[in-house]
């Protein structure tokens, strides 16, 4: 599974910034909800991800990344359309996420993540800061509908 995220940066090597991510999700009753991070110093609503360590995996970055903001170690699932956009230093940045499932543990705010919480698919699209991270909504809510993931 780590040679895709090895396969995909090789392909796309004008991507300067890779980050991986996770989009860890639950079933309560007949809803799907999604957990989202609020970084207080952006102050913003995002899923949790962050930047590609030097000789790290994208699958083992979106695993470190999830645990370092939000506490909880998930267990990764189907990889989510790779999302790209300029950040704020205007490098092609790519974001691979991960479904994730949590396994355990809990939060803790920390210095990127002061607050998160579990949202359904309506109140995460609305909750959500960027349309990029609304789209990826749209990807999850398929592939549920289409049974690609687990119910």
């Amino acid at each position: 599974m780590a040679d895709d995220g090895r396969r995909l940066i090789k392909r796309r090597p004008e991507v300067e910034v890779w980050a991986g991510g996770g989009v860890p999700w639950r079933r309560v009753d007949d809803r799907v909800e999604l957990l989202l991070v609020h970084r207080e110093h952006h102050d913003d609503w995002t899923f949790p991800k962050g930047k590609l360590d030097d000789g790290e995996t994208l699958e083992r970055c979106a695993e470190r990344e999830v645990l370092e903001e939000t506490g909880l170690r998930c267990e990764r699932g189907s990889r989510l359309p790779v999302i790209e956009y300029r950040d704020g230093r205007d490098r092609a940045k790519a974001v691979v996420y991960w479904l994730m499932t949590v396994c355990e543990g809990h939060f803790e705010p920390n210095d990127e993540v002061d607050a998160c919480g579990w949202f359904d698919l309506a109140s995460a699209r609305n909750a959500l800061s960027y349309r990029r991270d609304r789209a990826l909504v749209d990807e999850v809510e398929a592939a549920i509908e289409s049974s690609t993931i687990g119910t």
